[in-house]
């Protein structure tokens, strides 16, 4: 936006140092980001620029470490890339094995944290709620309480001896280490409902309760009232939040090393074992992949918002 004609040369030269402030916060919060991209294109095991890739010599770039995210943990990661190749990779690998997991348990943990937060922040939006603000507080301190206390209140809450629940891994005495998909899904949705609670309760400080009771007087059903009226308005905070709760989901591992078993290797734990156990430019490749996924997420997000802001008749920003 540029300044009237009337702004003093202070004002001006304030605007420009403001604009050095600003791009400066963001190249250094970006910054970190955007180097991991050209890196996981690095044609040698080093988490550096080479010198051919400073001096642009394709031989110093590669897509090696993305065709080992097909490849790690293959039975004949070597042979002909026909059919069986591709089934050892869809059954071995340990990378896509990880992203299916991840995929599994974030979709399924969204649905459930979506619909029990949408179910909460409707009630705490009806003004004859008792307890709403301490109600409100217990439900969102997930996102207030650290990881690791959340994550360790609930290894305790879900084991028992032996494993007989099967929500967690089981003690020592019994043998076994054993964890199950439904554990890791029930902490993630606690992780989600959090989002889900607040982008709700947000877009239904905007809607119109007359609505709900001029549909109720022209003889609707509570169903029939909150799936015609009602959720068309605040579908828009109902899919952010939900994206919200994915994305928490996706990148969520604190959790997943208390609860989850060997069958329930995500891409974030993936990730720390191999950070710990071997350290190899195929996590700036699957790190790159991330980026862009949640970009794209986040465009998501804002093309809801503006969606919600036009349908309450506001204009957007």
């Amino acid at each position: 936006m540029a300044l009237p004609t009337y702004a003093t040369t202070a004002e001006r030269a304030w605007r420009w140092i403001y604009l050095g402030i600003c791009t400066a916060v963001f190249v250094f919060l970006i910054a970190p980001i955007v180097v991991v991209i050209p890196l996981s294109f690095n044609a040698e095991k080093f988490f550096t620029f080479t010198r051919e890739m400073l001096s642009l010599d394709p031989d110093g770039w590669s897509l090696r470490w993305y065709d080992s995210l097909l490849t790690f943990g293959m039975a004949n990661p070597d042979a002909p890339r026909g059919a069986a190749w591709w089934a050892d990779m869809w059954a071995n690998s340990k990378w896509v094995n990880a992203a299916k997991n991840s995929l599994i348990i974030g979709v399924a943990s969204t649905v459930l944290a979506t619909v029990l937060g949408t179910l909460a922040a409707l009630g705490l939006a009806r003004p004859e709620m008792p307890f709403r603000r301490l109600i409100m507080a217990l439900l969102i301190s997930p996102m207030i309480v650290p990881i690791i206390i959340t994550a360790t209140g609930m290894f305790f809450f879900y084991s028992n001896p032996c494993g007989m629940l099967g929500l967690v891994g089981a003690s020592v005495t019994c043998g076994k280490l054993a964890g199950t998909y439904v554990g890791v899904i029930m902490a993630h949705a606690i992780l989600g409902i959090p989002f889900v609670i607040i982008t709700v309760t947000a877009t239904l400080i905007g809607f119109d309760q007359s609505l709900a009771r001029a549909a109720a007087s022209l003889g609707a059903g509570p169903r029939r009232t909150f799936f015609r009226i009602v959720m068309p308005l605040i579908l828009p905070g109902v899919v952010s939040g939900a994206l919200f709760a994915f994305v928490t989901s996706f990148d969520e591992v604190v959790a997943v090393l208390f609860i989850a078993g060997p069958d329930q290797q995500t891409i974030p734990r993936q990730m720390w074992s191999g950070i710990r156990d071997q350290i190899s430019p195929a996590i700036l490749a699957v790190a790159t992949l991330l980026v862009i996924f949640s970009v794209a997420l986040l465009a998501a997000v804002e093309l809801l918002r503006r969606r919600g802001e036009k349908l309450r008749g506001v204009t957007p920003s």
